[in-house]
């Protein structure tokens, strides 16, 4: 016969370590139930992570996200992170620098060569190497998704994608000497010389303007490329 301490003790004991599923209570730790592989995004879209749909991307989202990402693992200078959205607009840039008679879609893809961070984060060269293939293929299928709900083709030709890291490697050099505490020859040797004729001075913006930013120019170059249809006259695509 149990006392009435004891008793209560272990009352206690079972209303901590159990909770209700439905009309049942289950014991903590027993519930072996799949886990979780969606997220939820401010848009109200449930995105499936390993098997990501089209038609739960939004543009409103990925700028959110991104604008909220930060290079560089964050270790940068200045009262702002530089974003992957902000980071996104200068490559979009450099890549019209480059190639001036680039059609609108190819930008459009410059803009979005980094969307998919809004969902895995930046991931600095070093530790995507040491997560391997199965990251890489994470990656591949969420770019595929957000390329097909925006219209783009689900692979770039070669010579896009060379272009597009061209261009992201010249804005990692400029990121690199201003923000992240590297010296010219050290940038230099990591991320070779920016396109003659381009030069960048970085100021870090708060996220609210760099979201806005984004989905202006994603707007603007979707329409001009043929994916959205002007609510007025012709879009400029500079």
């Amino acid at each position: 016969m149990e006392d009435g301490a004891s008793l209560i003790f272990r009352k206690r004991c079972v209303s901590k370590a159990t909770f209700t599923v439905g009309n049942d209570l289950v014991a903590k730790g027993l519930h072996k139930g799949p886990p979780r592989a969606w997220q939820r995004m401010l848009s109200g879209r449930r995105l499936d992570l390993l098997d990501p749909s089209p038609m739960d991307i939004e543009i409103e989202d990925i700028a959110h996200g991104l604008a909220r990402v930060a290079r560089w693992n964050g270790q940068t200078i200045g009262e702002h992170g530089f974003s992957v959205a902000q980071h996104s607009l200068v490559v979009e840039e450099i890549v019209a620098h480059i190639k001036p008679d680039l059609e609108p879609r190819w930008r459009l893809a410059a803009l979005l060569h980094d969307a998919s961070e809004y969902v895995i984060g930046d991931m600095i060269s070093p530790f995507k190497a040491a997560l391997g293939v199965s990251y890489k293929d994470f990656e591949a299928r969420l770019e595929d998704a957000i390329h097909i709900r925006f219209g783009l083709p689900v692979k770039t030709p070669a010579a896009i994608k060379k272009l597009i890291k061209q261009a992201d490697r010249a804005c990692a050099f400029f990121e690199a000497t201003q923000l992240a505490g590297f010296d010219q020859a050290e940038s230099l040797s990591i991320f070779g010389a920016p396109p003659p004729g381009y030069d960048l001075k970085i100021v870090p913006l708060p996220p609210f303007e760099a979201q806005a930013h984004y989905v202006q120019r994603f707007h603007v170059l979707s329409r001009a490329a043929g994916f959205e249809s002007a609510p007025n006259a012709a879009f400029e695509t500079e």
